[in-house]
């Protein structure tokens, strides 16, 4: 039988679940589950901006998705919460089994 959840569990789920309703975050997200990365090599790696990069960070760092380690003038952010981890392992693997069977259709067809 599922948990019966409080409606403000239910809120505060809401509310984690909408930060990673952005596809800039999601890209942040993604190349930080490669291991650390400093603002600089996430601009490179995302194609975002450094003012971009920098917001998305800010938000993901106060919903505790990522940490950010300083060193020297370099600050270092990575995934602070391995549970974002598995739920994009089980986003990204279910969409890209839709989009193999969608491609699969297409060429069927």
């Amino acid at each position: 039988m599922p948990k019966q959840l409080s409606p403000e569990v239910i809120d505060l789920i809401a509310e984690r679940f909408a930060v990673l309703a952005e596809s800039a975050r999601l890209r942040i997200l993604n190349t930080l589950m490669a291991g650390e990365h400093t603002v600089s090599d996430l601009v490179s790696a995302t194609g975002l901006n450094q003012a971009n990069v920098s917001k998305h960070l800010r938000v993901l760092r106060t919903s505790g998705y990522v940490s950010r380690r300083k060193e020297g003038l370099f600050s270092f952010y990575a995934i602070d919460d391995p549970s974002v981890v598995v739920l994009c392992e089980i986003m990204c693997g279910r969409l890209e089994d839709e989009v193999a069977e969608q491609s699969a259709r297409l060429a069927a067809s």
